[in-house]
């Protein structure tokens, strides 16, 4: 069966969903793709605060927003979550997964219970959302634009995250088998795998990390800012990239580069904790 023609091209993404949008790079990504939408939906699980802050913002930049409690600790319970979401948009057109958890435990410290959480959360979790908002895209016949936010340890692991670094590299090659399945349908699947940003999640503030944080291990020499983040996500929901798909865009500042350089270089056994 050849591939349709991606109908969106030419235009934005009309109507968004952005799943964990309360802070950091969910928020930064609810408001990026505001401008030039007409419906955002900000899921938020813990800080509904957050979420109606990120409203507002996404109202000023022109579009309608719609604020949906999601928890995605029971994966099952969020298809339909989704699901009205996507009706109350009347369609979707781009959906963003972001929403995730972690833990700083090494192996042989997990429980069960931890490990089951964070995978739930971050790849069952992403894994209901994409399967609902693609159906709802296939449905409408109109192409769309999926993108999962991963991290650089769907690419590289990091002492004290197996859960973590287990449920983004699943998540990483879930990615690309839904690019290869979903792009007869003219819809493009992609990752999109930040290094350290200052966000909450990274113990920082949602400001600049621009100035006064250095950072020798990253060759920018510096964290990376949410908006950063978000301007990759929307280029990869916009019409100039419709002939990307099944891609992983690493925003680390060079992180994954740095390889041995970084391990002949240290100067003491910190890497061995969490």
């Amino acid at each position: 069966m050849s591939a349709q023609p991606d109908a969106t091209e030419g235009a934005r993404p009309r109507r968004v969903l952005v799943t964990g949008s309360d802070s950091g790079i969910g928020k930064a990504t609810a408001v990026a793709l505001a401008d030039g939408a007409e419906h955002v939906t900000i899921t938020w699980h813990e800080d509904e605060a957050g979420a109606r802050s990120t409203a507002e913002e996404v109202e000023a930049a022109g579009a309608q927003a719609h604020v949906v409690y999601l928890d995605l600790g029971d994966p099952q319970a969020a298809a339909p979550v989704v699901d009205e979401a996507i009706r109350a948009m009347g369609g979707v057109d781009a959906a963003v997964l972001n929403a995730g958890t972690g833990t700083s435990t090494l192996l042989l410290d997990t429980t069960f219970e931890d490990w089951r959480h964070v995978l739930s959360v971050d790849l069952d979790g992403a894994f209901v959302c994409l399967q609902a908002a693609a159906r709802h895209m296939v449905e409408q016949g109109t192409g769309g634009r999926v993108v999962a936010i991963t991290s650089v340890h769907e690419h590289a692991p990091r002492v004290g995250s197996g859960a973590y670094c287990a449920a983004k590299g699943g998540l990483g090659l879930l990615v690309q088998v839904a690019a290869l399945e979903l792009a007869e349908h003219g819809i493009t699947v992609n990752a999109v795998a930040p290094g350290e940003i200052a966000t909450p999640m990274t113990g920082q503030e949602d400001e600049t990390p621009l100035e006064g944080k250095h950072r020798p291990g990253i060759p920018v020499a510096r964290p990376g800012d949410a908006r950063e983040i978000a301007a990759v996500v929307r280029f990869l929901c916009g019409p100039e990239a419709g002939y990307v798909t099944g891609a992983s865009w690493p925003v680390d500042g060079g992180m994954l580069r740095m390889g041995p350089m970084a391990g002949s270089h240290m100067t003491s056994d910190d890497w061995r904790r969490p």
